[in-house]
C-alpha cells in the first residue's frame, strides 16, 4: 500500500423509510452493534488517516450514539444523492493519496476486501462489484467490447438490455483523491431521480482516459445493504453464520450453528462445547474443555478451563475460575469472581463478590458485596443483606464456614473461619470462629388454635 494519505468516507445520511422506524437506519443493530459501528471498525482496521462520516437524517442521534473522537463528521442536510453526499465530505478529506467510499448500511464489508480494492485504486478508479442472479435494484456494470468498464447505469435509468446484466455495482469504490475532487465538481443531476449519482464518475473517468478497474467481492453477503427489517434479519443471520463457522473451524462444537449468536469478540480454547440458544456479548474469553448448556447469556466474561455452565445461566462482567460448576438458572452479576472449583447452583445470584476455592452456594441464595473464603458451604435461601437503604456494605465469610439454610447476614458483618450459622438465623453481629451462632425466636405451640376458614359467598 502507498504511504500517501488514505481517506475513508462513510455515507450514513439516509433516513431508511422502508425500515418503518424513528431510529436512523445506520443505527439499527447487527450482532449487538449499530451497522455504522461495524463499518467504522472496518475503516480503522485499514489504518485510515482520516475517516469522514457523512450524516444527515437523525444527525444528532447518530453522533451521540457513535461517540468516537477520531471521526470527522460532514452534514448532508438535504439528501440529493450519493455524489452530493461525497461532495459534503470533501472539505474534511486530506488531499493526495486515495479515498475509499463505504456505506453505513453495508455492515459486513471486510477489511481484506477493501485492501484489495485500494491496491487496484493505485492504478485508477476501482469498483467493487458482485454477480447477482437477481440484480433488481442495483446499478449495472456496463462494459465495452474489450471488456473494460464504460459506465454504471442505475436500474431506473437502464434499458431492457442493461437490466439483464448480472454484474452489479456494490457502491463501494476507491480512487485517487485528487481525481475524485475533479469528478465531483463535474457531476450533473439530469436523470430520472434528479440526483447526483456518485456512479456517474465512471463515465467521467472513461472520458478522461483514466483506467476503471473492478474487484469482485468474494461473497455476495459481504456487500449486502440493509433497506428493510427483512434485510436486517438476513444480514444478522449471515453474520452469525459466519461467526459460527469461524468458531467451528477453531475446534468449538456448536450443537446447532443456526441457534448461536455472537455479539462482540469471542475467544475459545480447545474442546469447547456450546449448546443451542446461547448469546455471547462484548468480550468473552473461554478456556479449554468448557461446556455451556442451552440458552445461556454470557457478556464480558472470562471462563477458565474445565468449567461447566448449565442451562439458562446469565454471566455478566465476571471472572470464573477453572473447574467451576454453575447453574442451571444461575446469575453472576458484574464484579463476581469465582476461584477454582466453586459451585454456584440453581437460582443463585452473585453480585460484586469473591467466592474462593471450592466454596459452594448451591440453592436459591443471594450473595452480594461479599468476600467468601475457601471451602465455605452456603445453605439454601441465604441472603447477604448488603443495602441499608442508602449505602452498600460488605459481608466477610471466612474459610470453612457453614451457613445454615434460610439465614440472613446483615452487613457489615463477618463470619469468621470455621464458624457455623444455624439455619434460620438473622446475623447482625460478627460470628466467632469455630463456634455455632444462632439467632432464633423461642418456638412455642398454641393449643386450640384453628386455621381461618374461607367465608361463604
Amino acid at each position: 500500500m502507498s504511504n500517501l494519505p488514505l481517506n475513508v468516507v462513510i455515507l450514513a445520511a439516509g433516513k431508511g423509510t422502508r425500515m418503518h422506524s424513528n431510529l436512523p437506519k445506520v443505527l439499527h443493530e447487527v450482532a449487538g452493534l449499530p451497522m455504522l459501528a461495524h463499518v467504522v471498525e472496518c475503516a480503522k482496521q485499514l489504518s485510515a488517516d482520516r475517516i469522514v462520516v457523512v450524516h444527515g437524517h437523525g444527525a444528532e442521534t447518530v453522533r451521540a450514539t457513535i461517540q468516537d473522537t477520531s471521526l470527522h463528521w460532514a452534514l448532508q442536510a438535504q439528501q440529493h444523492g450519493t455524489g452530493h453526499a461525497v461532495q459534503q465530505a470533501m472539505p474534511e478529506i486530506m488531499p493526495g493519496g486515495s479515498t475509499l467510499v463505504l456505506f453505513g448500511d453495508v455492515p459486513l464489508i471486510r477489511p481484506e476486501t477493501c485492501r484489495a480494492l485500494l491496491k487496484k485504486a493505485e492504478k485508477g478508479l476501482a469498483l467493487l462489484t458482485v454477480i447477482k442472479h437477481e440484480p433488481k435494484g442495483y446499478g449495472r456494470i456496463v462494459r465495452g467490447f474489450d471488456g473494460h468498464v464504460t459506465a454504471i447505469v442505475e436500474e431506473k435509468d437502464a434499458d431492457q438490455e442493461q437490466r439483464a446484466i448480472q454484474e452489479v455495482n456494490s457502491g463501494i469504490m476507491a480512487m485517487p483523491t485528487d481525481l475524485l475532487a475533479g469528478w465531483l465538481s463535474a457531476l450533473r443531476n439530469d436523470n430520472a431521480q434528479g440526483e447526483y449519482y456518485l456512479t456517474d464518475i465512471v463515465a467521467l473517468a472513461v472520458a478522461q482516459g483514466v483506467r476503471v478497474i473492478t474487484e469482485a467481492a468474494e461473497d455476495e453477503w459481504e456487500v449486502a445493504g440493509v433497506n428493510s427489517k427483512i434485510d436486517l434479519s438476513d444480514v444478522e443471520r449471515q453474520y452469525q453464520r459466519h461467526a459460527a463457522r469461524r468458531l467451528m473451524q477453531q475446534g468449538v462444537t456448536l450443537r446447532d450453528p443456526a441457534r448461536f449468536d455472537q455479539r462482540g469478540v469471542m475467544k475459545a480454547g480447545r474442546d469447547v462445547e456450546i449448546d443451542v440458544g446461547c448469546i455471547f456479548e462484548g468480550l468473552v474469553e473461554i478456556g479449554s474443555h468448557v461446556s455451556i448448556g442451552p440458552y445461556c447469556v454470557i457478556r464480558n466474561a472470562k471462563i477458565a478451563d474445565g468449567t461447566r455452565i448449565a442451562a439458562y445461566s446469565h454471566i455478566e462482567d465476571a471472572v470464573v475460575g477453572a473447574d467451576c460448576r454453575i447453574g442451571p438458572y444461575a446469575r453472576l452479576r458484574p464484579g463476581t469472581e469465582l476461584s477454582a472449583e466453586a459451585h454456584i447452583g440453581n437460582f443463585v445470584e452473585i453480585k460484586n463478590s469473591k467466592i474462593d476455592h471450592g466454596s459452594k452456594v448451591n440453592h436459591l441464595s443471594y450473595i452480594g458485596d461479599s468476600d467468601v473464603g475457601k471451602q465455605v458451604n452456603v445453605g439454601a435461601g441465604t441472603i447477604t443483606c448488603n443495602y441499608d437503604g442508602a449505602n452498600k456494605h460488605r459481608t466477610v465469610i471466612g474459610d470453612r464456614a457453614f451457613i445454615g439454610s434460610d439465614s440472613q447476614l446483615v452487613a457489615p458483618v463477618t463470619v469468621e473461619a470455621g464458624a457455623t450459622i444455624g439455619a434460620g438465623s438473622t446475623i447482625t453481629r460478627d460470628a466467632p470462629a469455630e463456634a455455632l451462632t444462632l439467632s432464633r425466636a423461642k418456638q412455642i405451640t398454641i393449643a386450640g388454635w384453628k386455621r381461618p376458614l374461607k367465608k361463604k359467598s
